[in-house]
């Protein structure tokens, strides 16, 4: 399937970058992944998180004015529309999103995608996993997103890495997820996903390294490797990041976490992928409008790459 034949387009783009439902020349192209699985008891709402975003991006423009390079330019930025789901129809939806993502990827450009919740992440790495074996991630959320596969393989928001490590989609060796936390103890959840192989950094194990001892070992152990970045939004206090599905008390503030981002550059960060900002649940779009700037950060890494070559 065609790129164009995988997407819709959106009300206004990402950052006002050209609209293009082929990202021939760019070197990353915005997606939209507008689904959630529909199954959360309380907070059903990421799937409308990609408009909102979009919708507020003009804050994080306004903030870009003084930046000494422009990245819509630099990075050739184009905004391909959303991928052509259909919330809670899982299956035939991932299908979508591995299309729209692979179409992205098969131009040459990055993938940058708004969720969505954190379903939205396998069919990438799907995508992602075939131009770049062995796929190394880093995952920031509160939530390990390793959760044990039930009910006879099926797929939702909390199982996604599992999948990905027994599909052999990605270097489990290699992926790490950062900021795992719960409101008594997350250790046994912390533990499923450890047997897996991946390494995981609670919260409580971050404050005590501090941030540049954390980002020090993130750059030594993903030196070299092809890197799928995940950030979901509840990696952040609810404070900061309200509108998600999932908000857990004790999280990054704002400033720690567009601090982490800027250390991340000089990683080969090979996919962005920026999920679970719930609009109904968003007071004054504060999550939607930090959203866009975890994506401006990440991308400003990989525009600096183009700049020093």
């Amino acid at each position: 399937m065609s790129l164009d034949q995988a997407t819709r387009s959106a009300v206004g783009t990402f950052l006002d970058a050209p609209f293009a439902a082929q990202p021939d020349g760019a070197r990353a192209a915005i997606l939209g992944v507008p689904f959630d699985c529909g199954q959360h008891p309380t907070r059903i709402g990421c799937r409308l998180g990609p408009q909102s975003i979009r919708t507020h991006s003009p804050l994080v423009a306004d903030a870009m004015a003084d930046a000494s390079f422009n990245l819509v330019r630099t990075l050739r930025l184009v905004d391909c529309g959303d991928a052509a789901v259909t919330p809670g129809a899982i299956e035939p939806s991932f299908t979508a999103i591995q299309d729209a993502v692979s179409g992205i990827v098969a131009a040459g450009a990055l993938p940058v995608t708004m969720g969505g919740d954190g379903a939205v992440t396998l069919p990438q790495i799907r995508a992602v996993a075939r131009r770049w074996p062995r796929l190394a991630v880093l995952h920031f959320d509160a939530h390990t997103d390793a959760y044990p596969v039930r009910h006879g393989g099926h797929y939702d928001n909390g199982n996604t890495f599992t999948h990905a490590a027994q599909d052999q989609l990605v270097d489990v060796a290699h992926s790490i997820h950062v900021g795992t936390r719960g409101a008594i103890d997350v250790e046994p959840i912390v533990g499923v996903a450890r047997d897996m192989g991946y390494e995981v950094i609670t919260m409580e194990e971050l404050r005590r390294r501090g941030l540049d001892a954390l980002l020090t070992h993130l750059r030594e152990r993903l030196a070299g490797k092809p890197v799928y970045l995940c950030w979901d939004m509840d990696v952040f206090d609810p404070s900061a990041a309200p509108g998600v599905a999932n908000p857990v008390w004790g999280g990054f503030s704002a400033a720690e976490g567009l601090t982490i981002l800027r250390g991340l550059a000089g990683l080969e960060i090979v996919a962005i992928d920026v999920n679970t900002v719930s609009p109904p649940h968003d007071p004054a779009g504060m999550t939607a409008f930090l959203a866009g700037q975890v994506m401006v950060e990440a991308m400003a890494g990989v525009a600096q790459r183009w700049l020093d070559r």
